[in-house]
């Protein structure tokens, strides 16, 4: 199966000069706690959480309506294309422990591979989502133990 087969089409994004809150209001509307960055070509270049928010804006007292989403978010992306296979985006996952990756097409977002859409895909195996799952939140845990 390849993940154009089960990922979300329309995802939303903002863009390199958005700010904070209006990335925040985005989000919100669209009820994700993840959002990726995208350049004037819809190209990704970062992804931005609700934590990132938390922790890089309010935590550190920024003010969201002035900080550009390019001075918290993550800008090492890791992106699928939608010919990829789940199996191979799943080890992605579990791999360098991330819960959602962009999926591109001639390197421009057309969708988001999620836990979500894995475990709500009956093609794709509970053990698979699960082994996934499990491998992201162990080696979370080793991280932590280090």
């Amino acid at each position: 199966m390849k993940v154009k087969d089960c990922m979300s089409q329309g995802v939303c994004y903002c863009n390199t000069n958005d700010s904070v809150s209006k990335a925040a209001k985005l989000m919100c509307e669209n009820h994700v706690g993840c959002i990726p960055v995208c350049d004037d070509n819809e190209c990704v270049v970062g992804v931005l959480t609700d934590r990132d928010i938390i922790l890089r804006t309010v935590a550190c007292d920024k003010d969201a309506n002035q900080t550009p989403v390019t001075q918290i978010m993550t800008s090492s992306v890791c992106c699928c294309n939608s010919d990829t296979d789940v199996e191979e985006a799943t080890k992605m996952m579990s791999d360098l422990q991330i819960r959602r990756i962009p999926v591109l097409e001639n390197d421009k977002i057309v969708g988001i591979l999620t836990l979500g859409d894995l475990a709500n895909e009956q093609n794709v195996s509970g053990k698979q989502v699960s082994d996934t799952v499990e491998c992201i939140c162990n080696k979370h845990n080793n991280k932590n133990a280090e």
